[in-house]
Formats: structure tokens, C-alpha cells, sequence
């Protein structure tokens, strides 16, 4: 087995076509087809399944890709170490659900990381897709949450996928507003309060449980409720709608801007599920990139920072 097998491996996933990675990987097909069956041989499975319609993995390719990529991540963190000069292009993905902190770490880092070259990648996303991103080593950190409702089960969904989860900071649930919405100048509010205005989530797509829910109190019957998919959207709607979210209650203004504000939400009910823990997940035995420890540090600074005032 070869570094250059597990490379088209994974262009071949990507394309879903022998042809098309032979054409990136500027090979030709035949040479890409004799590589795999080799590879296939000394693996003693089939990593493709070959059609008219294209190329898609088998159940043992889906399992072996995750490793493919890891092994292939490894490599490129070792020429970012030792590689030669003209070499060390310096590579870095995350992928976090929808938190302004991550984004702040991530300019952070980028700016005060001192390279000639990079090709660095942020994703807010779903959050199994945060999860399967690092577990396939699309991403080299996730960010995401967990409390007394969903540890059980992300956790479980975690351990399945050889990925650990690392705390980062707890805090307790915020209702997030515009600060011309009726609510904005309560010291704290309570669902009922709530229950005129529209509850905003990010969607996670059809047949998602409660479990992957971003926001805290996934279970409660709202009465208003409309599904997102980024944060700009739910910015808008805060303003257009008088719309809320529940939250962690960190907001970088520097990148949200100063128009919305975080009200700590009235715990009268005793919830166990308002307290989330905030923290970032990594593949086990993983060895973090230098962009990925300088990501980590910014991410501890900021937090450390919010966590003072």
C-alpha cells in the first residue's frame, strides 16, 4: 500500500469516476484502474463498486476511506514540520456548528499565523456534519455542544467514529434578540414570555432528532418556530420578525455587529438541559497541525477572555 494509492482513492471518491480523477490527478485511467486493483488485492476487499452509472464505494470502502484520508492528513502535517522549505504550504480545515466564537479564533489565528502559503477552510454546518467531517478528515477540529439532554447520544455517536470530545468552557442558557425587540430590556425572560414571538433554529435536516439540535431546549412545544441554515439569516430575522434563539450567550460583536443581545433566559423550570458545555472534537491520536494548535490557543483566549467579563 502506497501514499500515492491512497490519494486516488480519495480523488475517485470525490469525482465518483475513474476518469474524472484520472483527469485531476493527470494520470491515465488505466494506470489509475491497475493502481486500485492492486491496492484492492493486497487489501483482500473491493474498495469500488464499478457501474455504468459511475464509481461508488462499497461498505468496506466507506470504511476504509476515513483511515485513507487520516493517513494522508498525517503526511501532510509532516511536510508542514519537516518538509522542505518550498514545500510547507501549511493546511487547516474546521468545522463547527454555528458559533461567532469559532469564527473569531479562526481569523485570529489566520492573521497572526506567519506563512507564505496557505489553504485554509472554516464550515458552520449541520451537526452531523461536523462530526462526519472530522471523522473523515475533511476537517482537522469540529466544534459543538453538549448538556445533561444530548450527551448521552453524541457521545455514543462520537466513540462510534474513533473521535474524542475535548471542553472548551460551560455556560448557561441566553435568549438571543435584536435590541429593539419587546424583551430586550428584561433582566432575564422566561419561555412564556417567549411564546409571541418566533423560536429560530438551525435546520439539520429531514429526519434529525432532538439530539443534534443546536440550540438548548429542543424539545419544548413552540408555538412560532422557523428553521435556518446560516447565522446571517437568523440575524435578519431577528430584526424583520422580532425572532430569538436560545444560546450560550457569547456573541463577538466585532463580527456580529452591536445590534443583537443576549438575555439570560429565566430557568424557572429547572431544565437540566440549560447548561451547555462548549468544546471541540478530534480524531483519537490525532496530532494537531501548527494552524490547528494556534486555532486552539485562540479559541481558549477568546473564551478565556468572555469568561472574565
Amino acid at each position: 500500500m502506497t501514499l500515492q494509492q491512497l490519494l486516488y482513492v480519495i480523488r475517485i471518491s470525490e469525482t465518483g469516476s475513474f476518469n474524472k480523477a484520472a483527469e485531476q490527478l493527470f494520470v491515465s485511467q488505466p494506470s489509475l484502474t491497475n493502481a486500485m486493483k492492486e491496492l484492492e488485492k493486497e487489501l483482500g476487499v473491493t474498495v469500488f463498486n464499478r457501474s455504468g452509472r459511475g464509481v461508488t464505494l462499497t461498505a468496506e470502502g466507506v470504511r476504509f476511506l476515513p483511515y485513507a484520508r487520516q493517513v494522508v492528513t498525517q503526511y501532510q502535517h509532516l511536510l508542514e514540520a519537516y518538509g522542505k522549505q518550498e514545500a510547507r504550504r501549511q493546511q487547516f480545515a474546521v468545522s463547527t456548528q454555528h458559533y461567532s466564537f469559532a469564527v473569531k479564533a479562526f481569523v485570529d489565528m489566520t492573521k497572526a499565523f506567519d506563512v507564505a502559503e496557505y489553504a485554509f477552510a472554516i464550515r458552520e454546518t449541520r451537526t452531523m456534519n461536523v462530526i462526519d467531517d472530522v471523522a473523515a478528515a475533511r476537517s482537522e477540529i469540529g466544534i459543538l455542544y453538549l448538556n445533561d439532554f444530548n450527551r448521552r447520544a453524541i457521545m455514543k455517536i462520537l466513540s462510534s467514529n474513533q473521535l474524542l470530545f475535548t471542553p472548551l468552557i460551560t455556560c448557561k442558557a441566553y435568549v438571543y434578540l435584536w435590541k429593539g425587540h419587546p424583551l430586550a430590556k428584561k433582566k432575564s425572560i422566561s419561555f412564556d414570555e417567549l411564546a409571541p414571538y418566533p423560536c429560530l433554529a438551525f435546520e439539520q435536516g429531514d429526519g434529525s432528532s432532538f439530539y443534534l439540535a443546536e440550540e438548548l431546549l429542543s424539545t419544548n412545544e413552540y408555538p412560532r418556530i422557523i428553521k435556518c441554515c446560516d447565522r446571517a439569516t437568523v440575524l435578519n430575522l431577528m430584526v424583520g420578525l422580532n425572532g430569538y434563539t436560545i444560546c450560550s450567550g457569547i456573541i463577538c460583536e466585532e463580527l456580529n455587529g452591536e445590534e443583537c443581545i443576549a438575555v439570560p433566559y429565566d430557568e424557572k423550570d429547572k431544565s437540566p438541559d440549560t447548561t451547555m458545555e462548549l468544546g471541540l472534537i478530534t480524531r483519537k491520536n490525532q496530532v494537531l497541525s501548527q494552524a490547528g494548535e494556534r486555532y486552539v490557543a485562540e479559541l481558549k483566549r477568546y473564551l478565556e477572555q468572555v469568561n472574565m467579563e
